[in-house]
């Protein structure tokens, strides 16, 4: 069986990834600093390394007797990014660029990378196509565009298998809700359970694509399996449909309040067939179900239906 490592191992989508390699059978290392990651999502069956991808020495020894490396870590979220774009440069692009370097060195065969759907910015045209020029908004955006160019270069220049998958708005169990990672679903579950208003940025009728973290292990494991893929590809991982935040809160129930809109892409709709034809990934979860799904986890009575409704407050009476 191959050994595979997996970085940032211990976060949201890392663990998901883990436990599913496992699952199969793989042999599984970790790499995770802690810093976003949480030490409870580590997985019984992988071997776990504390260390940080900005440090190149000292992630250097988890890349021996490596197959294959799924790079997830990262600083996420667009807001964070603009506060804090020195912190997030660092892991987004330095840390990504010591992941290839100590693959390469190492002889790893593949590095299927974590993109974002946040490299297209805003577009004219839905859906959203890897065709399109880039055009990011935030330094999270491009951080995780150039960490697609880096791919493709180690590719070009060292023969290091590279796939760049632009993720879309990813949800799920275990989805964090708090710090820097966190998506307007995450937010209104914990609103919700905490009863207090849903705060809807602007008018609510931007869309997402959202794209269960399900989904996204299997494009991953798929990513390293194909022999159509290792030559520096990027395609996009989005479940094909959107909904807009208002939806959203009411399928997933209670008062909203609406709250000054802050600079974001409007809509996302992912164009995922080059996934389809090279990777053989359809996505599989319906968003409902998902809802539904979380909200039981969660202990809320579902409101996820054509007949949902939601009160609007005013700022003053929230």
């Amino acid at each position: 069986m191959p050994t595979y490592l997996v970085t940032g191992g211990a976060g949201f989508i890392g663990s998901h990834l883990v436990t599913a390699l496992l699952r199969e059978g793989h042999r599984v290392r970790i790499v995770d600093n802690l810093s976003t990651g949480r030490r409870e999502r580590l997985c019984a069956g992988a071997e776990c390394v504390e260390a940080d991808i900005t440090d190149l020495d000292a992630i250097r020894p988890a890349f021996r007797g490596v197959d294959g490396v799924f790079h997830v870590a990262a600083l996420p979220r667009v807001q964070f990014s603009i506060e804090h774009p020195r912190e997030s440069n660092a892991a987004n692009i330095t840390g990504t660029l010591h992941v290839l370097e100590a693959a390469r060195e190492a002889g790893v065969r593949r590095v299927v990378y974590s993109a974002s759907s946040s490299a297209y910015g805003d577009q004219p045209t839905m859906p959203l196509h890897e065709g399109m020029t880039p055009s990011p908004k935030s330094p999270y955006g491009l951080q995780k565009y150039v960490g697609e160019g880096y791919c493709k270069t180690y590719t070009l220049c060292h023969g290091l298998g590279t796939v760049s998958l632009r993720y879309f708005n990813v949800y799920g169990p275990g989805m964090p809700d708090e710090g820097a990672y966190n998506t307007v679903i995450a937010i209104f579950l914990r609103q919700r359970r905490a009863g207090q208003p849903l705060t809807i940025t602007g008018d609510g009728t931007q869309t997402r694509d959202f794209t269960h973290v399900r989904d996204v292990v299997r494009a991953n494991m798929l990513a390293m399996a194909s022999a159509k893929v290792g030559s520096g590809e990027t395609m996009n991982i989005g479940a094909g449909s959107n909904h807009s935040v208002n939806e959203v809160a009411r399928m997933i129930g209670g008062p909203v309040v609406h709250v000054p809109p802050r600079l974001e892409p409007h809509d996302t709709l992912a164009d995922n067939r080059r996934a389809r034809e090279l990777l053989g990934w359809i996505p599989q979860e319906r968003f409902e179900d998902g809802i539904r799904e979380l909200l039981a986890l969660h202990g809320i009575r579902e409101a996820v239906g054509s007949d949902a409704r939601s009160e609007v407050l005013t700022p003053q009476a929230a």
